[in-house]
């Protein structure tokens, strides 16, 4: 429910840094300004063949429009890139897996379909994965806090939904169901809960489920009857949002597609500072709703398909193996294939000079190891063509953001022989399949020249995984990135 933690808590914390951020100035500028689309990350006007003052980039190249800057006419697939590329907690986090959350969730969609009404049941039981698990008895925040399968807070459920709930009596259910299991009481167990259920009816599943749709019915009035509104709203509140729409600016049909995308630091600014200091994942809460309701889908229709993703989320701690996966991706196995890939131009040797001007400087130490793997250290510093141009839109980025320099890549292409080598000595290496032998995965240290660096930093690798362009992990040293087919369009 709104404000409410459960499920979507524990998405991926560079949020609540972010959060921190927005609630002081800007690091940029963030000026609301009329004219052509420019990028939501470099703040650029398309192209006009003119230096800095005619759509340049100020360092004499002329700019080019973003490619990955929100189009209405893409809306679908910015939502479809939105819901992918955040799906992997969905994945991760689910009790007992997306497939036994899955299988839990479609239990209850008889019940659902009846409570949904004029909402698209699909949305609501995307809902229920997200929110709850499936598990009606689901707590967040302790007994203060969200309960049952769409995890209503109190307040709103009494204040606003028209149900009962009685606080003081279902905490001392609570606390008596707790007693009778762990005496192994279940008899005893289950007749608390069906009284605990008429007392507070957040826990009562058919209840709670047309308590939502109420919900998202009162939303919809409140946000100019937008459906996509009404569910965004679930989490942050329908008054956060409409805070940020205000700030948005826009008309009653402009999608929240179009508030996400087109929101950050130098763009829209104010939007996507109310967006951050939520200090939550709030602003992500539709995409995740999405990527429930694709595997819900898989679940009925593909179980072949969404076996093999779940498993791919789980051989990482991020998406990578989605983006590239081991069967369909090429791995170098020695220093000659990666000789060969780039005289081919599969690979393209890190542009050192080029590099430092977008704001990337090359460690020194990589291919620290190549003497031992019989070959000249150089060869280890290349990247496929579309994970180099990433990396500078990465590093563009950044820099411009927060006006400072540099990111340092420490670790570009490997060979399974310089890989094994590795895993001597560096915990973090894998033994199995390393997106470093692919030439699609960097590394970038940890070490950034200030706060506004970092935070800068972190927004772009957020932005850049609802795109669905990268799936990134922190190391204890680094910042481990690899890089999908979508960063194809930089090229």
């Amino acid at each position: 429910m709104p404000q409410s933690t459960s499920l979507r808590s524990v998405a991926l914390v560079a949020v609540l840094v972010i959060a921190a951020w927005a609630a002081a100035a800007l690091v940029a500028g963030g000026g609301e300004e009329e004219g052509p689309r420019p990028s939501p990350i470099f703040g650029q006007q398309p192209a006009t063949g003119g230096g800095a003052g005619e759509g340049g980039d100020g360092d004499g190249e002329e700019a080019r429009e973003d490619p990955f800057a929100y189009d209405p006419g893409r809306q679908g697939d910015f939502e479809k890139r939105a819901a992918t590329g955040l799906a992997h907690v969905l994945y991760a986090k689910s009790p007992g897996g997306a497939i036994a959350t899955a299988e839990r969730v479609a239990g209850y969609r008889e019940l659902i379909e009846d409570a949904a009404g004029d909402h698209d049941p699909n949305v609501i039981e995307a809902m229920v994965f997200l929110e709850s698990a499936g598990r009606a008895d689901a707590m967040a925040g302790g007994t203060e806090g969200a309960f049952g399968l769409t995890q209503i807070l109190a307040e709103t459920g009494s204040g606003l939904l028209d149900m009962r709930v009685d606080v003081a009596a279902s905490r001392g259910l609570t606390r008596q169901i707790g007693r009778a299991l762990r005496r192994g009481d279940a008899g005893r167990a289950e007749r608390l809960a069906a009284q605990r259920r008429r007392v507070d009816e957040r826990y009562d599943p058919a209840k709670s489920l047309a308590a939502t749709a109420r919900y998202l019915d009162f939303a919809k009035g409140e946000l100019d009857g937008r459906d996509d509104m009404a569910v965004a709203s679930y989490h942050m509140g329908v008054g956060n949002l409409q805070g940020v729409l205000a700030a948005f600016g826009g008309d009653d049909s402009t999608p929240y597609a179009e508030v996400f995308f087109d929101s950050s630091p130098l763009r829209h600014a104010k939007a996507w500072g109310r967006l951050a200091r939520l200090g939550d994942d709030s602003s992500t809460y539709l995409w995740r709703v999405k990527a429930a309701q694709e595997i819900m889908r898989l679940y009925r229709e593909d179980s072949g398909e969404l076996a093999r993703r779940a498993e791919l989320h789980a051989n990482k701690n991020s998406a990578e193996e989605v983006l590239r996966r081991p069967d369909d991706t090429e791995v170098f196995e020695d220093p000659d294939a990666i000789e060969d890939a780039l005289g081919d131009e599969e690979l393209v040797a890190l542009p050192v000079d080029r590099l430092r001007e977008r704001g990337v400087y090359v460690d020194r130490r990589i291919g620290e190891l190549a003497k031992r793997n019989k070959a000249e250290r150089e060869l280890y510093r290349a990247l496929r063509p579309e994970a180099l141009a990433l990396l500078e839109y990465l590093a563009g980025g950044t820099k411009a953001i927060s006006g400072q320099e540099p990111l340092i890549v420490t670790s570009t292409i490997r060979d399974r022989g310089y890989q094994r080598l590795l895993t001597r000595r560096n915990p973090e290496a894998t033994f199995g399949y390393s997106l470093h032998t692919t030439g699609f995965a960097f590394d970038l240290l940890r070490r950034y020249r200030s706060r506004s660096q970092a935070l800068a930093f972190q927004f772009m690798l957020d932005r850049l995984q609802a795109l669905n362009l990268i799936a990134w992990v922190r190391e204890p040293a680094a910042i481990h990135v690899t890089v999908g087919p979508g960063a194809r369009e930089l090229l």
